[in-house]
């Protein structure tokens, strides 16, 4: 596909939303003259951050509070949201009339001629993505992010140069659509598989499916980065047409591989095994942190990095926001915003993170994700625990009254503001307060980076 291809077509953006990737595709759709029709259910109000982001913009129609289906029959290609699935009603009217239905990373991937370095997984990716990114930019190369966290998509094809990195995070929503056109990037990273979105998935294998996507389609000259600690990867060599790079937190007797043997971090290429660092210079918190931090080494020393300059962006890297962020120091306490654990999995290493006494801000709505391991998390490391409203809580709760566990000093909030009031009052010297929600934000908040950030100013409102 050529962007030329674009100019005077009919376009319908379905989702504009509110993290930032619909704002990026109907702009760059805009720059290449296209017609955009914008159609969401939200309503206009709802939708005012991104609306204000598109101020300006030419050729754009917007509808909203519906989805009419002559947005999707009369026009020449529609471009979904991630997360509406491929069998949505006003999907399928279009596929049934044989229009193109592509999502913004497929349409990223047939217009970019550049290197695309694609991370994905359930915990991680996000951390691992950035971490990519800066070790490239602190050597040198010219690299660019895009999906990372609210880093949006289409728009950044603008940016390209011929020697461009593209850094590029990949949920199984947007790696779904790369399925179907048969499409994966130069190197693959997959920090790691866990139960996720069970209530989009009907089944674990299903998410398992659409993760693959990321690899499935590579070349044999291409590289895929797997996690050695994670059993799902297990029967995956037999697909894998690329060479797979393993990482693990124990050292791997064979190549090649990223690990840790005796504190230290090496690589091991075939040919010779060399230390990357010690585990002591490294600044993140959390075991769950070393691991992202492997992921990258095995990814970026594939691309022929020296070590030098691999170790030199480890060390300068603090760590992004909305993950184990320190946000404040009050009187003696600390507390951590760790609002992108959205699933029980991330939630149990943010607690695992800290050896001080926790109070802990969680729970949430539910993605039909199993509640146990993190239950009994809360009841042997959490100090004590201030809970968000939701159908995720209430799972919580129920988890810890099967295992003998007393709910009757957990008390359940209906705002930020609130949790933190309660959780400064349950405070004392030395102790961390962590927003670690093990649960999706929905209800509450607009999204968790809306979690986070009223966590943060509730915080930074203490006095």
């Amino acid at each position: 596909m050529n962007v030329n291809d674009l100019k005077g077509k009919k376009v319908t953006v379905m989702g504009l939303g509110l993290h930032g990737g619909g704002v990026g595709t109907v702009r760059f759709l805009s720059s290449l003259g296209a017609s955009v029709i914008v159609t969401d259910m939200k309503s206009k109000e709802e939708l005012a951050p991104s609306l204000e982001k598109l101020k300006g913009v030419k050729n754009v129609t917007y509808v909203f509070n519906q989805h009419r289906p002559e947005d999707f029959t009369k026009v020449d290609m529609v471009v979904k949201t991630p997360p509406a699935p491929w069998d949505n009603k006003y999907i399928k009217l279009a596929l049934d009339k044989n229009i193109p239905v592509e999502v913004d990373s497929s349409l990223f991937f047939k217009l970019c001629k550049n290197e695309i370095i694609g991370v994905t997984g359930t915990k991680g990716k996000t951390t691992t993505a950035t971490l990519i990114y800066e070790i490239l930019k602190s050597s040198g190369r010219n690299a660019i992010k895009v999906g990372i966290g609210q880093t949006s998509v289409l728009d950044k094809l603008n940016d390209l140069k011929k020697d461009t990195i593209v850094v590029f995070e990949l949920s199984s929503w947007r790696l779904s659509a790369l399925g179907r056109y048969k499409l994966s990037p130069h190197v693959a990273v997959v920090t790691n598989l866990y139960p996720d979105h069970l209530n989009y998935y009907k089944s674990m294998n299903e998410y398992i499916a659409d993760k693959k996507y990321i690899c499935l389609n590579q070349k044999s000259k291409n590289i895929c980065v797997l996690n050695a600690g994670n059993s799902e990867f297990n029967d995956w060599d037999d697909e894998v047409k690329s060479t797979i790079i393993r990482f693990s937190q124990e050292k791997i007797g064979y190549s090649p591989a990223a690990y840790i043997d005796e504190g230290s971090i090496y690589v091991n290429d075939g040919v010779d095994e060399k230390k990357v660092m010690s585990l002591s210079e490294i600044k993140l918190r959390g075991e769950h942190n070393v691991s992202n931090i492997l992921a990258a080494v095995a990814a970026i020393r594939s691309l022929g990095l020296a070590i030098s300059e691999i170790k030199k962006g480890i060390v300068n890297f603090k760590g992004i926001e909305h993950r184990l962020e320190l946000v404040r120091e009050f009187e003696e306490v600390k507390y951590y915003n760790d609002t992108a654990a959205t699933t029980p999995e991330s939630a149990i290493s943010g607690i695992n993170s800290f050896s001080e006494p926790i109070v802990w801000i969680g729970g949430g709505s539910d993605k039909n994700l199993d509640m146990s391991g993190l239950a009994e998390t809360v009841l042997e490391k959490v100090k004590c625990a201030i809970l968000l409203k939701g159908a995720g809580t209430d799972k919580l709760l129920s988890a810890i009254e099967k295992i003998g566990g007393d709910t009757g000093n957990f008390p359940i909030v209906d705002s930020m503001e609130e949790a933190v009031k309660l959780a400064h009052e349950k405070t004392e010297r030395g102790d961390v307060v962590l927003l670690s929600p093990g649960a999706a934000s929905f209800g509450l908040f607009l999204n968790e980076f809306d979690r986070g950030n009223k966590f943060k100013e509730a915080v930074k409102a203490l006095k």
